[in-house]
């Protein structure tokens, strides 16, 4: 991953490069690999980089189009960017680097806003047009990579993270009591709050613009994407339909092994993670996959069977990687919390310290680590989800029913009555 930063003064007023700076500096974990600040006049763009494609200075950020009109801090990576860069030399478009960087930034200049539907991939990105004095903000259509943003008096600031905002200084950290309710509604936020009053996500699939020329508008948020759940015209059969799915699979994880430095996987033993590693280890041999295990010792009962490490280990035998384990022991929950708490910055569904070890323990043999995240949403796991869709007068009998089923830190009586103080 890498970090971007950014500052726009929408009075006009010079943007200060020495808070840009500390802004960069805030989010250094991000891209240990170089670091870029961009200022003019109102407008100032930082950047940390994680190199994985074309690891020459030539694909430094922020970077700017030839002419100068156009400037990028971008983080994520589009797969289909080989085939847009031959679309776009053939429009006469030149390039210096072999970055997917410089196709997004060519990508934009040529197509303008009408570019973000032709990524394939994860991506969040700030993009200054020099001559129409606007700045732009998009996220990839699932919202894989994260972009906050802050409106303070006439400054708007951004960053990969909280504390890039933070940095600045024009920005002082309360609480979003609203946001708060929502996570001990939902375990979650389902809006563009964060726990922070005042910093926004912005939404995926969206982008946002801020134009100095209309600077008493601020910032315009649109939705470029959305899910559309419907079936197709045409109906296919069974096995049609699985020759199709496989193929989509197969060039889905073909793509997200474009790299210039070493690719793994994780490799928990289930189903998700598993069937990513054997596509890809066919191409990649003795690649290295990583899992966290548990300490059995004093386990008992179903704790036992928290423990996949027998399973990623036969799979690493049948697909022939180079495989890493971590064991987690009583206590490392606990130690580890202070440094989760401040990468997180705020509490989100999905979070948990393995994950976190098992991050740790890819960091030290790769760069880029292939994960099995989203597999259940896509497949329907978890099927106690679905139970109560069986028997719905329709969609919002159903929202209501699985609101009243879900799990919560607190029902509503007690969430009323504790947040009655403050809220």
């Amino acid at each position: 991953m890498c970090g971007i930063a950014g500052i726009l003064n929408l009075d006009g007023s010079p943007s200060s490069g020495v808070a840009l700076a500390r802004m960069t500096d805030a989010i250094s974990h991000r891209g240990p690999d170089g670091e870029g600040q961009y200022t003019e006049g109102p407008l100032g763009l930082g950047h940390r980089r994680l190199a994985i494609l074309d690891l020459t200075p030539a694909a430094h950020q922020p970077m700017a189009t030839s002419d100068g009109r156009y400037v990028i801090s971008y983080n994520g990576e589009v797969y289909n960017c080989l085939e847009l860069r031959v679309e776009l030399e053939a429009l006469g478009r030149q390039f210096r680097s072999r970055s997917d960087t410089e196709v997004v930034l060519n990508a934009l200049a040529q197509w303008g806003k009408a570019a973000l539907n032709r990524f394939n991939g994860m991506f969040a990105l700030a993009l200054w047009d020099k001559q129409e004095q606007t700045l732009l903000l998009a996220r990839d259509r699932y919202g894989i990579k994260p972009l906050y943003y802050a409106m303070c008096g006439k400054t708007l600031l951004i960053g990969s993270e909280v504390k890039a905002i933070l940095a600045h200084g024009a920005y002082s950290a309360s609480m979003d009591v609203e946001a708060l309710v929502e996570y001990f509604t939902f375990q979650n936020f389902f809006t563009d709050r964060t726990l922070f009053a005042g910093v926004r996500l912005l939404p995926a699939g969206c982008w946002a613009q801020a134009d100095l020329k209309r600077a008493s508008e601020g910032l315009t948020i649109e939705r470029y994407w959305d899910w559309q759940f419907h079936e197709g015209d045409n109906q296919a059969s069974e096995a049609e339909y699985l020759e199709e799915l496989d193929r989509l699979f197969r060039q889905a994880v073909s793509r997200q092994l474009l790299s210039d430095v070493p690719v793994g996987s994780y490799l928990s033993g289930g189903m998700d993670s598993g069937s990513i590693t054997a596509i890809a280890a066919s191409q990649l041999p003795y690649m290295k996959t990583f899992t966290c295990g548990f300490d059995l010792h004093s386990a008992s009962g179903l704790e036992l069977a928290f423990d996949e490490r027998a399973n990623a280990e036969l799979m690493s035998y049948l697909y022939r990687t180079e495989h890493y384990e971590m064991v987690l022991k009583a206590g490392d929950m606990e130690r580890v919390m202070p440094q989760m708490a401040w990468h997180l910055e705020e509490p989100r569904v999905g979070q948990s310290y393995p994950n976190y070890y098992a991050a740790k323990l890819a960091g030290r043999f790769v760069k880029v680590v292939l994960s099995g995240g989203g597999g259940d949403e896509l497949f329907g796991g978890y099927p106690w989800r679905y139970y109560r869709a069986v028997v719905n007068d329709d969609f919002e009998h159903y929202v209501d029913k699985y609101y009243v089923y879900w799990q919560r830190l607190m029902n509503n009586s007690t969430l009323k009555q504790a947040f009655s103080p403050i809220w």
